[in-house]
């Protein structure tokens, strides 16, 4: 029954990661096909017609190394997201597709439009590896080291001047990031726990008292010495009734 369980969120997660990186591979197939570009569905900061970015701009990408780089970690941290944490799953990755693309339209440049998915990702990763760490559970720790492994280099995309001669979003990356670590924080208590373990205290085994104060309940013989002088008082009791 548990395997049951873990199998169908496995491939529940496979699935629904699958769709939202199809749906950004058929937006650019529909401009490279209809020689048309949705640029302008982009995020343009402080501009009325640039809140449409917020919805849209993450399925907006410039070229095809831009959608390439962008889609295999989509497709595992959404998947990822979808396995640890079924229930909230859909609420977390809209809190952070929305909390992103706003936080770009407020902050950003404000005469360029910010397309792409890398600010969701870097919000996915940001959310896994903070998560991990604060619930210390195995599974979730393990993921944290593999995104540290597979996408470490992603810090850099902080950091625009190390790329001069490409037009890197930054502000998509660091809004998407804070948003992460601020709903791991939050929802810290969501998704899998760390296990408690309890040890019983041996309880130390109390003795039995006897009215005589002996363990066991054992009658602790008068001394010798006692019975004698009583025997004596008795006997001197009775000569003078003589």
């Amino acid at each position: 029954m548990v395997y049951s369980e873990e199998k169908r969120r496995f491939f529940t997660g496979i699935y629904l990661a699958l769709i939202v990186v199809a749906i950004m591979w058929l937006v650019k197939a529909v401009e490279l096909i209809g020689g048309i570009s949705f640029v302008s569905f982009g995020v343009l900061p402080l501009q009325i017609k640039g809140l449409w970015g917020i919805i849209f701009s993450p399925l907006i990408h410039a070229d095809m190394a831009h959608l390439t780089a962008n889609s295999a970690p989509m497709f595992l941290l959404t998947a990822a997201l979808v396995y640890y944490y079924r229930k909230e799953a859909f609420r977390l990755f809209s809190i952070l597709w929305i909390l992103t693309g706003l936080w770009v339209w407020l902050f950003a440049r404000g005469e360029s439009y910010h397309i792409g998915a890398s600010g969701v990702v870097y919000g996915l990763a940001a959310f896994h590896f903070t998560g991990g760490f604060i619930r210390r559970e195995p599974g979730l720790m393990a993921f944290s080291m593999l995104i540290i492994f597979l996408y470490g280099s992603m810090i850099w995309g902080f950091f625009p001047e190390f790329f001069p001669k490409k037009n890197i979003s930054w502000e998509s990356h660091l809004m998407g990031a804070v948003a992460g670590v601020l709903l791991a924080v939050y929802y810290r208590k969501t998704g899998p726990q760390a296990k408690v373990y309890h040890w019983d205290e041996e309880e130390e085994e109390e003795d039995d008292f006897s009215d005589t104060g002996t363990p066991g309940g054992e009658t602790k013989p008068e001394p010798e010495s006692s019975k004698s002088k009583e025997n004596s008082i008795i006997y001197h009791y009775k000569n003078e009734d003589k």
